[in-house]
């Protein structure tokens, strides 16, 4: 029991991992609602065409720079620990997100949000493994990463909410000149990436690795074809929200509505997640019971993304919401989680994988957002193709929970 215990994380190292967690997400949220208005500031009156596909490309920056960098922070911090490759992320994104803020060059900002996604990559397969390393039981390990998936959630929630706001704030209040009043919720991201920074400094433990507790016969090292396919559930959970995410602020922009306006909806998406991701890793759900929310899961999203392409009143546009976000804060975790069982002394390289599936999916899906958005043929195919990929991923999927778990281990 000593050892069990010796292996725990303290609160206090736990909550800066989680304040590490939440001050990325706030960065990358914050600009969503405002890289339209950044972009037309920047490159000049464009046509809607040409905006869509800046707004999807520098979006996909953003996430293809995680999917490059994911894979190499994680197995640098099996070897170096996690701690220095915490901190080396959260400073070099606070950097990389200032300058995004101030450049007034289209080239550099593309390389901006670049930069600030490849920093970004270093906190989230690193906070997930660090919770691996001393993890004493599977509750334990679901409970905590719950808590880390929340922290993620609510800076998305925080994000958007924070970049329409502050940019009101700052034209009204302060009577800034546009071109400031865009940069300070950035600003602002980037002062929350330093705390977060000092925090670990002083908070979080040095040291090496230490071995996790909860590897049992039962939750031995993935297969390859299972990993697979939660590999494949984390990039297509995240294709569709790459593509719901830019489809969203697009079209809010075409309905008139302002940077605050479109932030509340992205907000509204975000609390959905939260509220789900708490519940999927309560108490109340055993972890090894999470396994079978995979098939229900992709459905639910398939028919969100559907009745997204279809309505047009509030109200049907609120439940489309509603299901696409539940479904993806259901899936997305629990790919995780069950992807975490691999083999304990590169958790750091595995987890780093699936970040890294996860953001090629949201680079794809937010390049595909841009580029299909309003297309006088179809002008919602990019919500119904990423709908027939969720459907394909569920038939690949349905045999997963029996692998993940099979009968004689789980008889036991």
């Amino acid at each position: 029991m000593a050892a069990a215990e010796a292996t725990h994380l303290s609160w206090s190292a736990l909550s800066t991992v989680l304040v590490a967690m939440f001050a990325i997400t706030v960065g990358y949220g914050v600009a969503l609602p405002i890289l339209p208005f950044l972009i037309e500031q920047i490159a000049g009156k464009s046509t809607p065409q040409a905006l869509s596909w800046h707004t999807g490309l520098l979006t996909g920056a953003y996430i293809i720079a995680i999917f490059v960098g994911a894979p190499v922070w994680g197995r640098i911090s099996d070897q170096c620990g996690r701690k220095p490759i915490i901190l080396v992320g959260l400073l070099g994104f606070a950097a990389t997100t200032a300058f995004f803020a101030v450049t007034e060059s289209l080239p550099l900002l593309y390389l901006g949000r670049f930069l600030a996604g490849l920093f970004a990559a270093a906190i989230t397969p690193v906070a997930y493994a660090l919770i691996g390393d001393h993890a004493p039981s599977k509750e334990w390990r679901a409970h905590r990463f719950a808590l880390i998936n929340i922290a993620g959630t609510a800076g998305f929630f925080i994000g958007p909410l924070l970049g329409g706001l502050a940019v009101r704030v700052a034209g009204k209040l302060w009577a800034l000149p546009p071109d400031r009043s865009l940069a300070m919720p950035l600003l602002t991201a980037t002062g929350l990436a330093v705390i977060a920074a000092v925090l670990v400094v002083i908070l979080l433990p040095s040291g090496g690795r230490r071995q996790n507790l909860d590897v049992t016969a039962d939750a031995a090292q993935i297969e390859r074809r299972t990993m697979l396919r939660l590999l494949a559930i984390a990039l297509v959970t995240a294709l569709a929200i790459g593509v719901f995410e830019v489809g969203l602020a697009l079209r809010g922009k075409v309905l008139g509505l302002d940077a605050a306006h479109i932030g509340i909806m992205f907000a509204e998406c975000s609390l959905v997640m939260a509220v789900v991701q708490a519940l999927i890793f309560s108490p109340l759900i055993k972890p090894e019971l999470t396994r079978w929310f995979v098939v229900p899961g992709l459905a639910t999203l398939a028919v969100g993304l559907v009745i997204v392409s279809l309505v047009s009143t509030s109200v049907l546009m609120s439940v489309a919401v509603a299901l696409v976000a539940a479904s993806a804060g259901m899936l997305s975790p629990v790919a995780t989680y069950w992807a975490s069982f691999g083999i304990p002394t590169s958790q750091g390289a595995q987890l780093g994988r699936m970040t890294a599936a996860a953001s090629l999916g949201q680079a794809l899906g937010s390049v595909a957002g841009g580029a299909l958005f309003n297309l006088p043929i179809l002008p919602d195919a990019s919500f119904l193709l990423a709908a027939l990929l969720v459907l394909a991923t569920l038939l690949a999927c349905i045999r997963l929970p029996r692998l993940l778990m099979p009968e004689p281990a789980a008889s036991r």
